[in-house]
């Protein structure tokens, strides 16, 4: 180590370091600018000026090296003079307004004017008319607040080799931006947001609206990872399949979930909807990169990872073996507790097994996976129904009811009580246990454009059937995925949308037909649950059928109990506190208290729920775990075209065939296509790794 002292105060520091870094690591405050922890230091500010050992010559801290008994003032007053000197000519053409500037608070030349303790006005001397250029998307770039420290410039072309951003000479004077007036996607930009994050000043600013100002800073630099529910490590994943790691790339996706390869297929992906590409162009295919991990990790390395805690001797029972209850059972079983799984079907998975479509979601894959949290430990036993969950707790020492909604819900028309009325959860079950469904007939109508009313749509074709789709909807506004719908189409769905249903007609016991009319527009009141429409007058039909599928709506069915054990609401949901019900020890998650929802949801309350009944035995409720290291390079070069470069999509398969079996409808990315797709990523979490550089304020009142 190095001693030296600073200002009167004695400092230790390591050989090689600047003494303006020996200051701050010393809780020693030096005014800086062009200076960045993360940068070379150049000394062009000369904010940082001060005198060695009795010198009359200031010189530039960031750039003079520690000598070990190097005496140091920063309040000198020749260093101060240049100082002085030098945040004028800064302050001279910077804008009046700092009130205005969305850096205001956290502004660095702000602060080190303040504790220079002048005001920033005093010095105004003319402005400097430079528009501020907003012709590109996620970055703002204001000329008239650049301060020409050269810090975006070095992060652009030495930190991550881009090269975009240079000095540029113009009838303003000098500033940092692009050359020839080009816009950041036509000079080659990777809009990876370095330039923003060591900008001093408000000159280099996320575009308007980008952030979420209800999120945290992290969460709004890295927005796929924050839409995720499970808040998998999206960036790190994904340069791992650009590297070449897809095992890799599978461990760091399975620190959050233990269904993967699911997520790979059926994932509602809104983590693509918080994608920062989708300025540029299209999102990145997240779900499908997540597919291609998981089928391409030949190694498993991590299933040599992770953590098991040692046995507690406590007991917990799961109802329901869907994803929120087997995720639960999972982590139950790695925190050290005996966990059984209880399901009332003949196989465990819930709508993973019994519910989503083959053509969708291969029974193969979801074994597998459920396969091994039963060989981590996790007990079950299938074909038990729980009608009590508080007789129940009595045998355990905790109780998870994950029941699901597994219970269709028909609506009360007239008809509905025919024989060949069914719901859609039943249908699938039996689609997805491959039983024969010719009591269904040869033309079915399905009321409902949902995702579950097109899975029965679309698993019926694969049967030969003829199907209608009837919903109160209009084209544009069903909410069944925009792929579902076109994919359906392209399969042979009869699609009628804006239909509101009058009667299941029939005759001798038996549907013969569902009578509809028009709607013109409709809205639904969530709080009374009532419909208004607007008919089109004459426009009542028959749609001819043999059959009826309900898809509107699902239910948990606890409320068909004699007395299940624990307060239910009015829909038959249990009441909790967090995840706690009326009996003590007794929780309930996903879709038992959501409502319907998606896999990934599911996922994720049983990962809460977990560390809820953890802590309720006396643990710590900690889960999380790092099953691969990372080492993100900062280095990221130019990539011709980057901005413009095109969403990578799977192959899907021909229509005509893929009506024809239950097959995949999607073939995963080949190692190409994965490359491809996963270099369109911005890399916003490289943004993450720059070191926040500390206001004055922040010394202990400036100097320690």
């Amino acid at each position: 180590m190095v001693k030296l002292t600073i200002d009167g105060q004695a400092v230790e520091a390591r050989e090689g370091q600047s003494v303006l870094h020996a200051a701050l690591d010393g809780g020693v405050y030096i005014p800086h600018l062009c200076d960045h922890p993360d940068l070379e230091a150049k000394g062009g500010c000369r904010l940082c000026s001060v005198t060695v050992n009795g010198g009359e010559t200031p010189v530039p801290a960031c750039t003079t090296i520690v000598e070990d008994g190097m005496v140091v003032e920063s309040r000198s007053e020749a260093a101060e003079a240049v100082r002085r000197t030098s945040m004028e000519l800064m302050l001279a053409t910077h804008p009046a307004d700092c009130t205005g500037c969305p850096k205001y608070g956290k502004c660095e030349m702000q602060s080190i004017y303040q504790y220079m303790g002048v005001n920033g006005q005093d010095w105004r001397q003319k402005s400097r008319p430079v528009p501020t250029d907003e012709k590109n998307p996620l970055i703002s770039h204001l000329f008239t607040r650049c301060i020409r420290c050269g810090r975006c410039i070095r992060a652009c072309q030495d930190k991550r080799g881009v090269k975009v951003l240079e000095y540029i000479r113009d009838s303003s004077g000098v500033h940092a931006g692009i050359p020839d007036g080009k816009s950041l996607a036509d000079a080659g930009c990777r809009f990876c947001g370095a330039c923003i994050e060591v900008c001093p000043t408000g000159s280099i600013m996320d575009a308007v609206g980008i952030m979420d100002k209800h999120q945290s800073y992290a969460d709004g630099v890295v927005p796929c990872r924050a839409e995720c529910p499970a808040h998998i490590d999206i960036p790190a994943y994904i340069r791992a399949i650009r590297e070449g790691r897809p095992g890799d790339a599978h461990a760091i996706i399975r620190e959050k979930v233990p269904f993967p390869l699911v997520l790979g297929h059926i994932c509602n992906h809104l983590c693509e909807t918080g994608c920062k590409r989708t300025e540029l162009n299209d999102p990145l295919g997240i779900r499908n990169l997540k597919r291609f991990a998981v089928e391409h990790d030949e190694e498993q390395a991590w299933k040599s990872k992770g953590f098991q805690k040692a046995r507690t001797g406590r007991r917990v029972a799961v109802i329901g073996s869907g994803p929120c209850g087997l995720t639960a059972a999972y982590y139950l079983n790695k925190l050290g507790h005996d966990v059984t799984v209880l399901e009332k079907r003949p196989q465990l998975g819930g709508p993973m097994t019994s519910g989503i479509p083959g053509y969708r979601l291969p029974l193969e894959g979801v074994m597998a996976e459920i396969q091994y949290i039963i060989d981590s430990g996790v007990t079950y036993e299938v074909n038990r129904e729980v009608a009590d969950a508080a007789a129940l707790r009595r045998d355990y020492d905790a109780v998870l009811v994950a029941v699901g909604v597994s219970k269709g819900r028909k609506l009360p028309l007239p008809g509905a009580d025919l024989p060949q009325v069914y719901t859609a959860m039943d249908v699938l079950a039996d689609s997805r246990a491959e039983a024969d469904l010719s009591y269904l007939g040869g033309t079915v109508c399905v009321i409902g454009a949902g995702s579950v009313g097109y899975d029965v749509a679309r698993s019926l074709v694969r049967k030969g059937m003829t199907v209608n789709l009837a919903c109160i909807e209009q084209a544009d506004k069903i909410l069944a995925d925009k792929d579902d719908q076109e994919e359906g189409a392209q399969e042979g769905v009869n699609l009628f949308p804006g239909r509101s249903f009058e009667e299941i007609e029939g005759a001798d016991g038996r549907v013969t037909g569902l009578r509809v009319h028009t709607v013109l527009s409709s809205t639904y009141d969530r709080a009374t649950g009532q419909v208004t429409e607007v008919a089109e007058e004459g426009s009542q039909m028959v749609i001819p059928c043999d059959s009826v599928v309900f898809a509107t709506g699902q239910y948990t069915g606890l409320q068909d109990y004699e007395n299940f054990g624990i307060e239910l609401n009015g829909r038959g949901y249990p009441v909790v506190d967090g995840f706690q019900t009326s009996e003590d020890g007794i929780f309930a998650a996903g879709d038992a208290i959501t409502g319907i929802s998606f896999v990934i949801k599911a996922i994720q309350q049983g990962r809460e729920v977990t560390a809820e009944i953890d802590r309720y035995l006396g643990g710590d409720g900690e889960i999380d775990e790092t099953l691969v290291e990372r080492a993100a390079g900062p280095y990221i070069g130019q990539v011709e075209g980057f901005a413009a470069l095109p969403r990578v999509e799977q192959d899907l398969r021909d229509a005509e065939q893929r009506a024809a079996d239950n097959e995949d409808v999607y073939h995963t990315y080949s190692c190409e296509q994965a490359q491809c797709e996963s270099g369109r990523c911005l890399q916003c979490d490289l943004r993450l790794q720059f070191q926040r550089v500390k206001l004055w304020n922040e010394y202990g009142g400036g100097n320690g």
